[in-house]
Parts: C-alpha cells; structure tokens; sequence
C-alpha cells in the first residue's frame, strides 16, 4: 500500500506535486487546474497493489486531466482504467465518446488511445487498472470512455469494486479474484442494450451539428435519417437538456455568428456570416440574433472594429 498526501506539503508545492504523483501512481498524465487563483491543491492517493491490478482511492479539486498523443507515447505497456464515481462527476471523452460520471457509475478507458477526463467540482473516484490480457478488448471497445450504469449487470461490476477494495491480502486466490472481476465487466458490456442511450445519443447529434451550423438543410428530419431514429427518439433526446432540438440548433448557430462577427480578422459581410451559420434570409438572421444577443449583428461587427483603432490621445 502507498499513500501520497498532496496537502500535506507546502501549498506553492502542491499542484505540482499532484502532478508528478498521478504519473507515478497510474500513467502518464498532464493535469490542469481549474481554479489557478486558488492557493493549494488538496489531494489524496492511496493505492493497494493485488496481483496483475493496482487499485487506488483517490480524491482531488476541480481539474481536467489529460492522456493526450504525447502521454499515450510515453506510457510503458497496454491497460484499462476501470473507474468508480463516489463523489462529483467526470465528464469522460476518449475516441467518439463523450459522457458524464455520477456517483455509483463508472467508466472503461483505454491507455494505448486518447482521453481526457475533467471535474467541475471536488471529487472522489476508486479507479482500477487492468492490463489489456485481461479483458476482452472486442467487447470494450463499443463503450469505451462511455458511461456504465450502477444497476443491473453494472451494479455487480460496481460491488465487486467495492468489495476487492477491502481486500487486504488476497494471497493466491487474488489472481482469481482479477479474473472475477474483468468477467464481470466482459458481461456488463455485453448485457447492455444495442440502441444508444438518450444521452449518448444528445451527444452523438450534437457533435454532428457542429459540423454542419452552415447547412440551411439541418433539420429534424435529416438528423434523424443520419442515425437512424424517429422524431420522437430525438426529440426525447433533447428533453432533458433544457432546449428543444431546433432551439439548441439556433443556440449554436448563433453563438457562432457572434464570435465570427466579433473578430476582426473575418472581413466577410454581415450576410455572408449569417449565411455561413446556416440563416438564408438576412432580415431573419437579424431578428433572431437581436433576440438572442439584444443587438444588432452590425453593432457587434462595428464594436470589434473600433477596438483595434488604435488610440492617439
């Protein structure tokens, strides 16, 4: 068993100790603090070794913590994170995933690719890691960096966490106790559901849409042709999330045409922007943004130029 207190040390020493103790404990990782005014960066690791797996218990600040190309290259063999949420959220992206961790769920990384974690607030997490022989990749890697239920076949997955948790010495039975668990694991992949989830769905539509703001044709009905559900699939989607499909749309179009408007550097038209966001119709793009942004599009592209008139007085 090892511990590392972070906030026992010196609080100027604090982040950057932080930093080099996730690396040694796991793999290589680059953290970014989320609150760089804060004096300190209270953490806690403890990790408990059983025989292929090291389990560790950790609790930390708000953060984004990064696996990125330069890390995957610098990391010395090929694992699974295995990660319980105890407390606050973790919003996991690695490949095509994109999802939120809440307590009592968890989450399956992959150390050979990509991925990125961030938490919005403290937070507390039991995270195991498994080397790739044990786990069958074929069955992961559909949910990879995606959210696993607390319930059902992901319930005995998080118990089982729990349990091994207290394990103090398995002596030789902790080999089968490895291969119980990543057993577990194989079959929670393979009991869930093949339709996505709303909310992987939401974030699966939401990363097609930001690729296509400057398409007139982005509608209900081509979305739901691109993945293959119905109106009401999508619709109930985007029902939890505080704005229609068609709202959230022109949220974003408009969000865009605001920063493009706002830099100076894009000497395009008024028209041409609003165009490129997807609004054909100059009044109607004008109507929508002074709803939105309570000004004209012209005020915003007329503010950006006189902040770079250089001043003589």
């Amino acid at each position: 068993m090892a511990v590392w207190d972070v906030a026992a040390r010196p609080e100027r020493e604090q982040f950057g100790y932080w930093h080099e103790v996730i690396c040694r404990a796991f793999v290589p990782l680059t953290p970014r603090r989320a609150d760089r005014a804060a004096p300190g960066f209270a953490a806690r690791v403890e990790t408990r070794p059983l025989q292929q797996v090291v389990r560790a218990h950790i609790a930390s600040q708000p953060q984004a913590t990064l696996h990125g190309p330069a890390e995957v290259a610098r990391t010395v063999g090929a694992f699974y994170f295995l990660n319980l949420q105890v407390a606050g959220r973790c919003r996991v992206r690695q490949g095509d995933a994109d999802a939120v961790v809440g307590p009592g769920e968890f989450t399956v990384v992959d150390t050979t690719e990509p991925y990125r974690f961030d938490f919005d607030a403290p937070w507390r997490m039991v995270s195991y890691r498994l080397p790739h022989e044990l786990l069958d990749g074929r069955r992961l890697r559909p949910r990879l960096g995606g959210r696993w239920d607390g319930r059902g076949a992901g319930g005995v997955v998080s118990a089982m966490i729990g349990a091994l948790w207290e394990v103090d010495d398995a002596g030789p039975a902790g080999a089968e106790l490895e291969h119980a668990l990543a057993a577990a694991v194989t079959a929670a992949a393979a009991s869930e559901p093949q339709a996505p989830p709303a909310e992987l769905l939401r974030v699966a539509v939401l990363r097609y849409v930001h690729g296509r703001l400057g398409d007139p044709a982005l509608s209900v009905a081509a979305v739901c042709r691109r993945f293959a559900v119905s109106p009401r699939t999508l619709h109930a989607a985007f029902a939890g999330s505080g704005d229609t499909f068609a709202a959230t749309v022109r949220r974003l179009r408009l969000e865009r045409a605001a920063a493009l408007l706002a830099d100076p550097a894009d000497t395009r038209t008024v028209t041409e922007i609003g165009a490129s966001v997807g609004f054909v119709d100059p009044a109607s793009f004008s109507r929508a943004f002074r709803r939105t942004h309570g000004c004209a599009p012209t005020d915003v592209r007329e503010a950006a130029r006189t902040a770079q008139v250089p001043r003589t007085d």
